[in-house]
């Protein structure tokens, strides 16, 4: 079978272009009605009967009949026994890539993880206690979406925080185990893991069972059952985003090869058919050499469907006045992965602002980034990154203000304290105040 992928072309001096690029970039977060009913039915349902709705769900959403949850319990021996049979090679690149990962997450927490705190001129004692999260759930797809990548992604950073258990939801279809999943959640640490999916799994880490205990956040990625799940108990529980589509943007003077770009289009066009994959480049003859390579190289992909409908239905290569014009676009659309696929990526990094993660360079792939280079690829889509960051550390960790007022320190707080309390109308907030005062 023969598949187009015919992405838009469109072009900043073009006087339709603004209307042009917003349908392109639409996207809608809104679940389905008949979604968001049948998940706030599920949460109900496991906040009131616990396991055994989960056992209930599990049999009938992923055919998998067990007689109590301890059938749905991954051992620490399992996960191990896991990690020993996959290929040599596969062992290797998950112990590399958790070094990895590892690596970039603890010099994160000593960059902005760790306490301080300081003393003013009159001895009062001000600053900032940072302590880990107790227990955390993470959600991992399964089934036909397998992604050990994001078991390194969300457990080690929680690890590096200092989490004291994490635990582990993974949905199992009719029993069908992906052994380089559970390898990695042995490599990243899990405490403990379980086969269950779905707004039941999501339903189980917020409330509690009488099997699982009750988390304090819940990260990862999931279908839109599980989207809509997290966002009903965000509030019950901490969660890391509400994550649309997957996104790439690649920003491009037109000296990388042709072919490089379009595969890196094609790396996340073969996510999902509302995926989206946008090429900003002020070569036209580049552009048109890009699409060459997509027509070309399209028949080669195993998932050439997903990537055809991704890159028509989403996709764009826009032709713009400059390389500047192009950062500009970028930060409009403030991408979840943004490729500088330029000679001289620095020259235009700083004129970058907002975006998941920055790609610099034409051999940063962004696939690297997936699944090695050590930065988390749990990251902000649908422009969100213009007010959030990626999954780290301090996702997984808590802040407390410290404050020590020295009785010389009462006397200067005090009259302003008390002041702002009586304009308050807050006689109780004063009074505590000046009694203070000598």
């Amino acid at each position: 079978m023969t598949f187009i992928a015919a992405p838009a072309h469109l072009s900043t001096a073009d006087g339709q272009f603004e209307a042009q690029f917003k349908a392109r970039l639409h996207w809608s977060a809104d679940t389905d009605a008949a979604i968001e009913q049948r998940v706030a039915d599920i949460l109900a349902d496991v906040q009131q009967r616990g396991d055994a709705a989960v056992l209930e769900y599990t049999a009938r959403f992923d055919g998998l009949t067990v007689p109590d949850m301890k059938a749905l319990e991954l051992t620490q021996a399992e996960l191990k026994a896991a990690f020993d049979s996959i290929p040599a090679a596969q062992r290797t690149a998950l112990e590399a890539a958790a070094k990895r990962v590892r690596s970039y997450h603890e010099a994160q927490k000593k960059a902005s993880g760790e306490s301080w705190s300081y003393r003013d001129e009159d001895g009062t004692l001000l600053g900032q206690k940072v302590t880990p999260l107790d227990r955390v759930g993470i959600y991992v797809p399964g089934g036909k979406a397998a992604y050990p990548s994001s078991v390194l992604m969300n457990a080690i950073p929680a690890h590096v925080a200092g989490v004291g258990e994490i635990i582990m939801v993974v949905p199992t279809p009719r029993g069908e185990k992906n052994a380089l999943v559970l390898a990695a959640a042995y490599v990243a640490g899990v405490t403990r893991a379980f086969t269950i999916g779905g707004a039941q799994a999501v339903a189980a880490l917020a409330y509690g069972t009488q099997s699982i205990p009750a988390v304090h956040k819940i990260t990862g990625p999931g279908n839109a059952y599980v989207a809509a799940a997290k966002r009903r108990v965000f509030g019950t529980v901490g969660i890391d985003m509400i994550a649309g589509p997957s996104e790439i943007l690649v920003l491009a003077d037109g000296t990388t090869p042709p072919d490089w770009v379009a595969m890196d289009l094609f790396s996340q066009a073969e996510h999902d058919e509302l995926a989206q994959s946008i090429l900003l480049c002020p070569d036209a003859a580049y552009i048109a050499k890009v699409q060459e390579s997509i027509n070309r190289l399209l028949p080669t992909m195993p998932r050439a469907e997903i990537i055809a409908k991704s890159l028509t239905g989403r996709g764009a290569l826009i032709h713009t006045r400059s390389m500047e014009e192009a950062c500009e676009i970028s930060n409009r659309i403030a991408p979840e992965h943004l490729e500088v696929s330029s000679s001289d990526p620095h020259r235009w990094e700083p004129l970058l602002k907002h975006a998941g993660a920055i790609f610099l360079g034409a051999y940063t792939s962004e696939s690297l980034g997936d699944y090695c280079a050590g930065p988390n690829h749990v990251l902000p889509t649908s422009g969100t990154a213009r007010f959030s960051s990626p999954l780290g550390v301090y996702d997984f960790q808590k802040r407390s203000s410290l404050i020590e007022v020295s009785e010389a320190g009462a006397q200067v707080l005090g009259p302003i304290a008390a002041t702002l309390a009586y304009g308050e109308g807050l006689q109780a907030h004063a009074r505590a105040a000046e009694m203070r005062l000598k």
